[in-house]
């Protein structure tokens, strides 16, 4: 069986927060015993509610910051001692392209540079052929060769995230790690950038671990779903699964409160809006992390932590996951 190409296991992250009026020793809870897979040629997107984990996840698998504890795994090999020993090759294999395409461009290097920067660094190809090359992967995101002499600031903003998505597949990346890649741009821009996405997948069989806010996107464009909550996976399935029902009272309730046309939010059978706010991660509850918010919650919730388990056809971290499943 081919391992993932992408793999966390138990991946933690936590940040101290500094000393000062009898705080020293508080951490923020970032990441709690996240584990998920990217498999080849998949797209796996991560969801939930902002301050979730979801940007955190992604700079760890990136090598972009180090976990605190658990450990995460590229092509099934300990990507941690790879970051150590073989970097270079571990950040050709995976590639990110995040949210602002502003902010992830040199405003002062023109495009060819930027692109060919990536070529250069890991030593693709002659010199003298890299402007060609550039021009290649330019046409590929579907802008033209004009563009290489061109500034980011000369640019739309889908042209500039396009140039990120050329820079990123420059080196021929495994998976690409999408953080909010569409978020910033303007609706109709949106739909070109994915349909750009789904067509390099389908040439290049590269994999995507996509984060994202929009839930009706991910329906569209992922063949899995992992739903995120304060640090922890509650739920991940199959897109098809998720679409029939949502086992985790949160993830029925987050995807219950995006908008849908032609049904009304308060819609019969559709799951009431959450009430109360989303825990400090400082100080997180005990036991299930969402019981606080949870419709369901007994008093097993508040003092046991539930496990990341099967449920049918998904994973689910849920005491009560088959009560529900029979009720959905």
């Amino acid at each position: 069986m081919t391992a993932p190409v992408l793999e966390a296991r138990d991946l933690a992250k936590r940040f101290p927060i500094a000393g000062g009026m009898g705080r020293s020793g508080r951490v923020v809870h970032a990441l709690n015993g996240v584990s998920l897979a990217v498999e080849a040629g998949e797209t796996l997107a991560v969801v939930g509610e902002s301050g979730c984990g979801k940007s955190t996840l992604a700079n760890c698998l990136t090598g972009l910051m180090p976990p605190s504890a658990g450990s995460f795994l590229l092509q099934g090999e300990d990507a941690t001692a790879m970051l150590r020993q073989d970097p270079m090759r571990f950040r050709r294999s995976v590639q990110i392209v995040f949210q602002d395409p502003y902010a992830s461009l040199n405003p002062r290097r023109r495009i060819a540079d930027t692109v060919g920067d990536a070529l250069r660094i890991h030593g693709l190809g002659p010199r003298r052929d890299r402007r060609g090359r550039v021009a290649e992967l330019l046409a590929e995101v579907g802008l033209a060769e004009e563009h290489l002499d061109r500034y980011p600031h000369e640019l739309s903003g889908g042209q500039r995230q396009r140039v990120a998505i050329a820079r990123a597949l420059a080196v021929e990346p495994v998976v690409v790690i999408c953080d909010e890649p569409v978020s910033a741009l303007d609706v109709s821009i949106q739909a070109q950038v994915i349909n750009l996405l789904r067509d390099v997948q389908r040439r290049r069989g590269v994999a995507y671990l996509f984060i994202s806010h929009n839930l009706a996107l991910v329906r569209h464009i992922a063949r899995r779903i992992a739903v995120m909550y304060l640090g922890e996976v509650v739920e991940i399935g199959s897109t098809a699964a998720l679409n029939r029902r949502m086992l985790h009272p949160y993830s029925r309730a987050l995807f219950a409160a995006a908008p849908e046309i032609g049904r009304a939010a308060d819609a019969p059978g559709r799951p009431p809006p959450l009430s109360g706010d989303v825990p400090s991660p400082i100080d997180p509850p005990p036991g299930c992390r969402f019981h606080t918010r949870c419709p369901h919650t007994q008093a097993r919730c508040k003092v046991e932590a539930p496990a990341l388990r099967p449920v049918d056809d998904r994973l689910v971290r849920c005491h009560f996951a088959e009560e529900i499943a029979e009720a959905a």
